[in-house]
C-alpha cells in the first residue's frame, strides 16, 4: 500500500486541535453558566436561615412578593460579601422586616396545658364555655 500523505496527516492534525480547541472553550461556558446559575439569591439566603426563617421568608414572599425579593438579593449579596454571616433565625428575619416597614403576619397558635396535655387556647376556651353552660 501506499505510506500516508503528510498534506492529509497535517490537515487531519489541524482539525483535531480545533475540536480540542472547541471542546475546551465549551466546557469553559459550561462552567460559567453553572456558576451564574447556582448564585440563585433565594437559595443563597435560604442556606443561611435556622430555627422557622424559612417558614418567615415564605410568608414574606406570599404577602409582599416585590419587596421581598428586593431584600432577598440584597442579602444574599451580604452574605457573599461576607458582611453578613452566621445563622439568621425566623425571629431576626421577621425583625428585619419590620424594622424596613415590611409587616409579614404570622400564623399563631398559643397552647396551654390541660390534664398534662398541649390543647390549643380556641379549645380549651370552647370546652370551658360549653362546660360552664351545661352546668
Amino acid at each position: 500500500m501506499s505510506d500516508p500523505d503528510p498534506e492529509l496527516e497535517s490537515l487531519m492534525a489541524k482539525r483535531m486541535a480545533e475540536m480540542r480547541s472547541n471542546v475546551a472553550h465549551a466546557t469553559d461556558k459550561t462552567q460559567e453558566e453553572k456558576k451564574e446559575a447556582k448564585a440563585d439569591p433565594r437559595e443563597i439566603v435560604i442556606s443561611k436561615l435556622g430555627y422557622r426563617g424559612a417558614e418567615v421568608l415564605h410568608n414574606a414572599e406570599a404577602q409582599h412578593p416585590g419587596p421581598t425579593r428586593a431584600v432577598v438579593a440584597k442579602m444574599a449579596e451580604l452574605i457573599e460579601s461576607g458582611e453578613l454571616g452566621g445563622i439568621i433565625s425566623g425571629g431576626d428575619l421577621l425583625a428585619l422586616f419590620a424594622a424596613i416597614g415590611i409587616r409579614v403576619r404570622m400564623q399563631t397558635k398559643i397552647s396551654v396545658e390541660s390534664d398534662g396535655k398541649l390543647v390549643s387556647l380556641s379549645d380549651k376556651l370552647s370546652t370551658t364555655k360549653s362546660g360552664d353552660g351545661a352546668s
